[in-house]
C-alpha cells in the first residue's frame, strides 16, 4: 500500500474567511484524499477547520502545544508538540508546531497576507526542507507555487507583499528568473 501523501497547510491569523478559490484546492485535497496536517490557532487554521468539518473530512490531523490545544473543531486526531509552559507564550513558542509539520509534510499551502513573519517562515522552512508550497497570496488573490528560494524572493519582490526586513536567510539571485504557476494540488 502507498504511503499517504501529507499536506502542512497554514495561514496567516489575520485571514478567516477562504475565498472560493481556496474552497476549491481545499476541495481537491480532499478529492486526492491527501492527510491535512494543520494548526490549532485562530484565523486561517480555524476557517480551514472549519471547512474540512462542514465536509466531514476525516483525513486531518490538529498539531497542538502539549496541554493546551486552542481549536480542533472536527474532534480530529491530535498530535501534540512539546512545550515549556514556564516560557513565554511567543510566535518562536507557537512556531515549533510549525516546524514539526513541515518536517512530515511533503508539500505546503500556505494562505498569506503577505505580512505574517510565521506564514513566512513555514514557507522558507518547507522549501529549505525541499518541498514545494503553494502560495496563496490573498492581496492578489492569485496562487504561486514554490519550488526553491529563488522563487520565494521573486514572490517577496511583489508589489502587494509588505514585509520589511523578513529577516530570513534567503540567498539573493542576481538576475530574477520568471516563476513556473504549476498546480501541485
Amino acid at each position: 500500500m502507498p504511503k499517504q501523501e501529507k499536506v502542512f497547510i497554514g495561514g496567516s491569523r489575520s485571514l478567516s474567511r477562504l475565498s472560493s478559490k481556496v474552497r476549491e484546492r481545499l476541495d481537491k485535497i480532499i478529492a486526492r484524499g491527501l492527510l491535512v496536517l494543520i494548526g490549532d490557532a485562530n484565523g486561517m487554521d480555524k476557517a480551514v477547520q472549519r471547512y474540512f468539518a462542514s465536509k466531514n473530512y476525516d483525513q486531518v490531523v490538529v498539531y497542538c502545544i502539549s496541554g493546551a490545544c486552542r481549536n480542533n473543531l472536527g474532534g480530529w486526531q491530535r498530535r501534540e508538540v512539546g512545550g515549556d509552559w514556564r516560557g513565554r507564550r511567543d510566535a518562536s513558542y507557537y512556531a515549533r508546531k510549525d516546524r514539526a509539520m513541515g518536517a512530515e509534510a511533503d508539500y505546503g499551502l500556505m494562505l498569506w497576507d503577505g505580512k505574517s513573519r510565521g506564514t513566512l517562515a513555514n514557507v522558507e522552512d518547507l522549501l529549505r526542507r525541499k518541498k514545494p508550497v503553494v502560495t496563496y497570496l490573498a492581496p492578489e488573490k492569485a496562487f504561486v507555487s514554490l519550488r526553491g528560494l529563488t522563487e520565494l524572493n521573486l514572490l517577496l519582490n511583489r508589489p502587494l507583499v509588505a514585509v520589511e526586513d523578513p529577516l530570513l536567510r534567503i540567498p539573493r539571485p542576481s538576475k530574477p528568473r520568471p516563476s513556473p504557476e504549476s498546480v501541485l494540488f
